[in-house]
């Protein structure tokens, strides 16, 4: 699987008070109908008590500039650490949302799967915010790679 590139994004739940992240590149739409998209997590994270069914997530697409912010949620560090970095409010459900990221997410989480060593979080989509547009932050082949910004205009 290190041969399928994905974006880079921090996961959040729980409230700007009481925050919880971490880094995942397994992140895709499931549906637009209702919007819904999958995250997976291992079960052996330590954020994986903190998500559960009907409880905020907002996944934080991040930019190429932002790869220090995604380390730090991948590795040791607290969870009040992590959150030192970037500035933080929320959108619709109360999770925390990067105001710098490339596009906010906002869910509720609708149902999780346990798959194997993975828990497969399914989030309705409640809002979205999008940011500046910014060149993206992939991962893939075990490294971190730099897409250049494309003009969408």
């Amino acid at each position: 699987m290190a041969r399928l590139g994905a974006a880079v994004t921090v996961v959040t739940t729980g409230t700007l008070e009481n925050p919880v992240g971490f880094t995942a590149s397994a992140v895709c739409s499931v549906t637009d109908d209702p919007p819904t998209l999958l995250v997976c997590l291992k079960r052996s994270s330590r954020a994986r008590e903190a998500f559960h069914e009907g409880s905020p997530m907002c996944v934080n697409v991040l930019a190429s500039a932002q790869q220090d912010l995604s380390n730090r949620f991948a590795g040791p560090l607290e969870n009040i650490e992590r959150f030192a970095a970037g500035h933080w409010t929320t959108l619709e459900t109360g999770a925390p949302a990067l105001e710098e990221a490339v596009s906010s997410i906002d869910c509720i989480l609708d149902r999780i799967v346990e798959v194997g060593t993975h828990s497969v979080l399914f989030g309705k989509v409640q809002a979205i915010r999008l940011g500046n547009p910014a060149a993206a932050l992939v991962y893939f082949n075990r490294a971190y790679h730099h897409l250049p910004h494309a003009d969408l205009t």
